[in-house]
């Protein structure tokens, strides 16, 4: 079962209060001009995470010409960073494939909806949610997951609510295990926090059921227990499911080629 910090009551905290506008929102984002035949990959990282890493697989997927956006994932709550990334993906002109990373799976599966360019979905060791369940009770669903017994105390805000980290000294053993130990470090120093309010929040999006989806992740995953990978991956009925053995919860990283390959694939070129 996930550790207690993980489960802390939403009466702790308080939602983000905004959602900041996209500027220019009427001009559509051209990532890559002269690549409008390949849909834009859209890149929303997860909890204790940046944009940043997915450095490996937008490299990977730009030289191949897709254009990429790497959306800078509030981690405030799952309504209010679905609506900022809707907001940034519906300014984005021609097909989409949404990817998401961990808590980012929460996200796109809201962000998708109603939006026709979207062509399908790709969760990378990511919580694909029915409507009404959170991403702590999704994790503790199935035992193996240890990310609660390596939070640092929640350091709370001016507005009251509380964010997490990931303990430094811990964070390469927890999250990043098959990541050069520099690589880890730096990762752990620029990690981005989540508020316990997201990650008590229920989901009320999935897109998953009116979209294709495809599931890749790593055997190794401490975030999310593997059983839980599989059930939802199984429950979205995902056109592909590729696990790397072996691989920590951020596979992007460690094994950006198998997750750029499963993005392709999602695009139809594949």
């Amino acid at each position: 079962m996930i550790a207690k910090k993980l489960l802390i009551s939403l009466a702790a905290s308080a939602s983000f209060a905004a959602v900041l506008p996209l500027a220019h929102a009427e001009a559509p984002i051209t990532s890559i001009p002269g690549t409008t035949a390949k849909p834009t990959v859209v890149l929303v990282h997860g909890a204790f995470a940046d944009s940043s890493s997915w450095d490996g697989v937008a490299q990977r997927l730009t030289a191949k010409g897709y254009p990429v956006l790497s959306v800078a994932n509030p981690l405030r709550g799952v309504a209010n960073d679905a609506q900022y990334a809707a907001s940034v993906v519906g300014a984005i002109k021609g097909p989409l494939v949404l990817v998401g990373h961990s808590y980012g799976g929460m996200v796109i599966s809201k962000a998708a909806e109603n939006n026709p360019q979207v062509k399908a979905l790709v969760y990378v060791a990511a919580f694909a949610p029915e409507p009404g369940e959170t991403v702590a009770g999704l994790a503790g669903k199935f035992p193996g997951g240890t990310l609660g017994d390596t939070l640092a105390d929640p350091v709370t805000l001016a507005d009251g609510s509380k964010d997490l980290y990931i303990s430094q000294d811990k964070f390469a053993q927890q999250f990043a295990a098959d990541v050069p130990p520099r690589q880890a470090a730096l990762m752990a120093a620029g990690q981005r926090p989540v508020t316990i309010a997201a990650l008590n929040e229920v989901s009320n999006g999935a897109a998953w059921k009116q979209l294709p989806s495809y599931f890749v992740y790593g055997t190794a995953d401490k975030n999310i227990p593997l059983e839980a990978l599989r059930f939802m991956a199984k429950r979205a009925n995902a056109k592909d499911v590729v696990e790397v053995k072996g691989a920590s919860h951020v596979v992007m990283v460690s094994r950006p080629d198998a997750v750029a390959n499963v993005i392709e694939e999602a695009a139809g070129s594949k």
